[in-house]
């Protein structure tokens, strides 16, 4: 299955729910459903080839070391990047060609300056090892505590002191839009850097912003999973995205990559019923925009 726009296959990100822990029954599954891309977690070396063989497509895998790669430890981040270099390595060879990271650091305390020059310096020591594998590094902007790549200054200083053409952007507008960040123009800017997409959307709650505010936790009231009490992550389709635009930018950008769903939605949850249906559910939405 592929988007109307753009012909980018579609997929979903594994998140190691239940059913998705059998790789052959997961994998089975996509197949009964014209699925074409699956993204593994930290496992990528061991369940790459399978999916491969199958004939879909590895969307991404996480590589093997996050935090210890911007540890405050000299000897941890050589440590860190050997380890990293040789998972990469090892998955290249099992067919996957883009590694997804969030760029939190091992101290979030420290000043983020520091953080991030440490992250400089390991992610410039692998650079080596994806220009040879002609592999590419997709950064998520996942604004947790202490993440170091998730705004446009920080993606482009990044992708300035690095200088290595083959790292660059997860596009997922999601976390932009909770950010107050315009998910079309990082696009415009950033789209030439973009190797993956995660296909999840935002929504902003304006009547929860009235009661609550933005600044303190509700007192009586709870908030959604994936979000907080006046935004909540969504499957595309039920967010802000106007997700014909974004494919259409892709699109005339030359964009080779595809699209994996990644499910982060509170009605989506619960049940491997709700799981299933919320990834087909994105899927189909994206297939007809």
């Amino acid at each position: 299955m592929k988007t109307a726009t753009g012909n980018f296959p579609l997929g979903w990100r594994r998140r190691n729910f239940r059913w998705e822990q059998d790789t052959a029954s997961m994998i089975a599954w996509a197949l009964e459903n014209n699925l074409e891309v699956i993204d593994l977690g930290q496992d990528a070396d061991k369940d790459a080839r399978a999916v491969i063989d199958a004939g879909l497509r590895v969307g991404s895998a996480d590589l093997c070391v996050w935090q210890a790669m911007m540890s405050p430890d000299a000897g941890e981040r050589r440590a860190a990047v050997a380890e990293n270099a040789d998972y990469i390595q090892r998955c290249v060879d099992a067919g996957v060609k883009t590694f997804f990271i969030c760029m939190i650091p091992q101290d979030p305390a420290r000043p983020r300056s520091e953080n991030f020059a440490w992250m400089v310096e390991s992610y410039g020591e692998l650079r080596a090892t994806f220009e040879a594998n002609d592999a590419y590094l997709v950064i998520e902007g996942w604004p947790g505590p202490g993440s170091l790549v998730c705004t446009p200054e920080t993606y482009r200083a990044f992708i300035q002191q690095v200088g290595s053409d083959n790292m660059g952007v997860n596009y997922d507008p999601s976390h932009l839009l909770r950010m107050g960040i315009d998910p079309i123009r990082f696009l415009k800017e950033f789209v030439g850097h973009v190797f993956h997409v995660h296909g999840k959307d935002c929504m902003n709650i304006d009547e929860n912003l009235y009661q609550y505010g933005n600044l303190q936790e509700a007192t009586f009231a709870k908030g959604y999973k994936y979000g907080g009490m006046n935004w909540r992550y969504t499957i595309p389709g039920h967010g802000l995205s106007d997700w014909k635009i974004i494919l259409g930018i892709l699109r005339d950008s030359g964009y080779a990559g595809c699209v994996s769903i990644e499910l982060e939605d509170h009605y989506y949850d619960d049940t491997e019923t709700e799981q299933k249906q919320g990834v087909l559910q994105g899927v189909k939405f994206l297939a007809g925009s």
